[in-house]
């Protein structure tokens, strides 16, 4: 990263850790929700996958004012939250909230066909035999559709690293709190001479998109052999 400057140092490290953050903190959610919709049957069960899948539909920026309305400093759930003191309005862990909730559909959607892939009846042969379900899951589901788990996160942390929308509308673009590499491409287009760095921006952006992407596959593949016995 030698050949980066202060300013694209910054803003590659807050996406390192915002992205991190993101899909760190929705990753137990996401297996949760994706189990649900995969093999529980509940009244609002479309109402719930339509939910999860509304950030991919909505423009980002629609996604990121609903935040600001809620999460914002005037909001009612930002408003109790600064109270014990968690700030997301303006700061990056807004950034991580934003991307944390575009990249969620991702998620959800790997680990789901992951679990749909598993046979029931290894499920249904273990709680027969007396375990109880969270052990079921535990001993079983879990350790098959661990690689499923690994793609939807390593497909969330891209998304989270390339979320652009959302994130600027929510927190702004405030160098050294909220500046990631898209508001920073976006920031050094705006002033002459910013071609340069922008574009060594554009670059890490392209390799680690391609890197989730090739090391998603190939999970993905693994489980397919899995499912096939081969």
């Amino acid at each position: 990263m030698a050949w980066l400057g202060p300013e694209e140092w910054s803003a590659v490290a807050l996406s390192l850790r915002v992205s991190t953050w993101a899909m760190l903190v929705s990753l137990p959610l996401g297996v949760l929700t994706a189990y649900a919709l995969a093999r529980w049957r509940f009244p609002g069960k479309q109402l719930l996958n339509g939910l999860v899948h509304l950030p991919l539909i909505l423009p980002p920026v629609v996604t990121g004012y609903l935040l600001l309305l809620g999460f914002g400093t005037q909001g009612p759930i930002g408003r109790a939250l600064e109270k014990i003191g968690i700030t997301f309005a303006f700061h990056w862990t807004g950034a991580a909230l934003a991307a944390g909730i575009m990249a969620f559909p991702l998620m959800v959607r790997a680990i789901r066909l992951s679990i749909e892939a598993v046979d029931p009846r290894l499920e249904q042969a273990a709680a027969t035999l007396g375990a109880p379900k969270p052990w079921v899951f535990v001993t079983v589901t879990l350790p098959m559709i661990l690689p499923g788990i690994l793609a939807g996160a390593i497909l969330a942390f891209a998304k989270a690293m390339g979320e652009f929308g959302a994130t600027i509308t929510f927190v702004s673009n405030i160098p050294g709190q909220t500046r990631t590499i898209p508001s920073a491409i976006y920031a050094f287009l705006q002033v002459p001479g910013g071609e340069g760095p922008a574009m060594r921006l554009v670059v890490v952006s392209v390799v680690v998109a391609m890197a989730a992407l090739l090391a998603s596959e190939a999970i993905s593949t693994r489980v397919a052999r899995r499912v096939a016995g081969t």
